[in-house]
């Protein structure tokens, strides 16, 4: 048997980045520093050991997250690499949910760019300890300084400075230690500490100045010191850091060059003095499927539970991603889901694996704090609770983001459809965002996803994992719909039916109001009517069906038929009728009078709008700008960095597709945009 972990000496971490900050590259360089890798894989040559998809080296991002562990100072890391690109979000919403700290990585150029701003949504939604990585410093413009300002300006978060990147030599000075760190070596694998020299320490002193002055505010010992103009020993400043790194309130940077093998080492000294063991997060609170909840701790006691994350088709064959949240999980245990209709589905657990890429290793036991992978189980999905049938709980689930585009698709040959059909259900397992639904009105067959990129990959993996090409349609927006404003409408339902020789009236009137909400408040049912005759109740059985029937018109807006969000739906008024006011004529006086408000408020037309910002030589502006306007571009201002100017509009997705191709007409290729789903709204047309 196996013997439990040690989880203090236990990091689960994730790296998460915007798109091109040299995450995965970083993560290499982890890897080979920590001895968990003979060699260097570089992303730019397809050989990058965490990009293990043929996708992931041809385009040379990461797509999907991926698991590995490396050994630093008696600590194991358990790291998960996440995708950059914003078409791969639900990849870093999984991941972040499931680790206890992370590492967010910086370019030093750019600072801060909007994928970024999205991973830091994703990590205050779990509120992980973060340390920062300021990348590419020896790019000419790097910054460090003004890298830390955007922090501070478009994160709201409070940086400080542990390492400061130098840029004429490959070394950084450490301003805990006062210390200078040369890299030397092939790979920059050796690290020579010296003193720092009086000249370049005077240059950083005020931002050893501002480690101090941040921290003290969590630690009345250092505070008292620095009043006082003492200096603070090393390890007071390193244990006062850490408080204020697990509390939230303070963000340590480094930096470095990846690429140029420099500065990797202290980040992961960083990783295991400042980032939490499982045990330093506060426990999970679960909820009873009888009602109430339980605090689940990480530890050993207590009945199991664990958290599906990822689902993953390896070799062909079905796999679940679990972290384990409570006791231990071995081959031939038998455990339960809690479904969302209260009954539990029995799994049994076949095999299981400890993940480094892609490569895997037998476990004959885990343990909680533990990530692993898992065979045969053949209901659990991502968000999915696995826990002892003793005692079935349900912790916190994952959420997924609405598809913004589609397509029609259909298999070159007829023969192959059901096929398909099997194959894009076992990729919709895998990727919760990834959506295959078939159109009312044409009866096509429409595969959803995040953006051109994210349907693309699809394609590519279809064809290469399972033989299977499709023909696809042009790319269609997803739309959505709500009310311009407030309208009341009352419906007499009235039906006469026979049942068994007889003749049965089904009768129910209902009032029901509706009135838009503001951008993004999504749906508001309230069902909560003045009930006539006096007197009489709504039972919960009839409750039910009123608010199914509101539901029931959900789906369908009047404009295009897509599903109606940010309007409020208010069931005022029900007159029932005796027996004949059954859930039946509840349920469709209710879809009556709905369908008729809904009708009267009128419809309005959101498309999906994208926080974007393009980056152009500043000789090119002009006629950058003016395509903008063309596209009714929603202009938030510019700004200028050496000899390019970064444009931040917001835009509606329709009127981005096939933008690359034309800013790289229009730039001669040396233009580049990123973007990010903000909202639905109205558009200028």
């Amino acid at each position: 048997m196996n013997k439990a972990p040690d989880l203090t000496h236990i990091r689960n971490i994730g790296i998460a980045a915007h798109v091109d900050a040299g995450k995965t590259t970083l993560t290499e360089r982890i890897l080979f520093y920590t001895g968990a890798s003979y060699k260097i894989g570089e992303v730019h040559d397809g050989k990058a050991h965490m990009d293990y998809l043929a996708e992931e080296q041809a385009h040379g991002i990461t797509i999907t997250s991926a698991l590995t562990k490396a050994p630093w100072q008696e600590h194991l890391i358990q790291l998960v690499d996440t995708p950059g690109h914003v078409d791969f979000t639900i990849e870093v919403e999984r991941s972040m949910r499931v680790v206890d700290g992370c590492v967010i990585v910086l370019d030093g150029v750019r600072g801060v760019e909007p994928q970024t701003e999205a991973v830091w949504r994703q990590r205050n939604k779990f509120k992980l300890p973060s340390l920062f990585f300021v990348n590419k410093m020896d790019r000419p413009g790097a910054d460090f300084k003004r890298s830390l300002l955007t922090m501070r300006k478009r994160l709201a978060a409070e940086p400080v400075p542990v390492t400061v990147p130098l840029t004429d030599i490959p070394a950084v000075i450490h301003l805990i230690d006062k210390t200078l760190l040369h890299f030397t070596g092939d790979k920059g694998e050796l690290v020579r500490v010296t003193p720092c020299d009086e000249n370049r320490w005077k240059k950083v002193a005020p931002y050893r100045e501002t480690l101090l002055l941040a921290i003290a505010e969590t630690d009345e010992e250092l505070a008292d010191m620095v009043l006082d103009g003492r200096d603070p020993e090393p390890e007071l400043v390193w244990s006062a850091l850490r408080k204020a790194t697990l509390s939230g309130k303070a963000h340590p940077c480094f930096g470095g060059s990846a690429l140029r093998n420099y500065g990797v080492q202290p980040l992961l000294d960083g990783i295991v003095r400042l980032l939490p063991a499982p045990v330093d997060r506060p426990p999970s609170i679960a909820q009873r499927l009888e009602g109430g909840q339980e605090v689940v701790a990480m530890d050993a006691d207590g009945p199991f539970v664990g958290l599906v994350f990822k689902v993953q088709m390896w070799d062909k064959r079905r796999h679940v991603f679990v972290r384990i949240y409570r006791n231990s999980l071995k081959p031939g245990d038998i455990i339960v889901i809690p479904a969302k209709d209260g009954h539990l589905i029995k799994e049994h657990v076949a095999r299981m694996f400890d993940v480094d890429a892609h490569k895997r290793t037998r476990l004959n036991q885990a343990f909680a704090g533990q990530i692993v992978l898992l065979a045969g189980l053949r209901w659990a999905t991502t968000g999915d609770t696995l826990c002892s049938p003793e005692q079935p709980l349900l912790l916190e689930s994952i959420d997924t983001r609405e598809p913004v585009l589609s397509l029609a698709i259909e298999p070159f040959s007829s023969e192959e459809e059901e096929k398909l059909l099997e194959v894009l259900d076992k990729l919709q397992q895998e990727d919760p965002t990834l959506q295959l639904e078939e159109d009312s009105e044409t009866g096509q067959r429409l595969l959803r996803g995040m953006g051109e990129l994210h349907l693309q990959i699809a394609f590519e993996r279809l064809e290469r994992e399972f033989n299977l090409r499709v023909r696809a349609g042009k790319p269609a927006v997803a739309l959505r719909e709500t009310v311009s404003r407030s309208a009341t409408a009352e419906k007499l339902y009235e039906q006469s039916i026979e049942q068994e020789h007889k003749a049965l009236v089904l009768k129910a009137r209902t009032r029901i109001s509706v009135m838009p909400l503001a951008r993004g408040a999504g749906i508001e049912v309230i069902v909560d009517p003045v009930v006539k005759p006096e007197g009489e109740l709504l039972s919960p059985i009839n409750n039910d069906a009123v608010t199914a029937g509101v539901r029931d018109l959900l789906q369908n807006g009047p404009l295009k038929g897509v599903p109606l969000r940010d309007l409020m739906i208010r069931v005022e008024e029900i007159e029932l009728f005796g027996s004949a006011s059954s859930p039946e004529a509840l349920r469709a006086a209710t879809v009556q009078a709905t369908r008729q408000a809904i009708t009267q408020a009128g419809g309005r037309l959101l498309h999906p709008i994208m926080k974007t910002e393009v980056v152009v030589p500043e000789e090119n502006l002009g006629i950058v700008l003016g395509d903008l306007q063309a596209r009714h571009a929603l202009i938030h201002g510019t700004s200028i960095l050496g000899d390019t100017v970064t444009i931040s509009r917001d835009v509606a997705l329709d009127k981005l597709l096939g933008y690359t191709t034309n800013l790289r007409n229009m730039t001669h290729g040396r233009g580049q945009f990123s973007m990010l789903f903000d909202r639905f709204d109205v558009t200028g047309q």
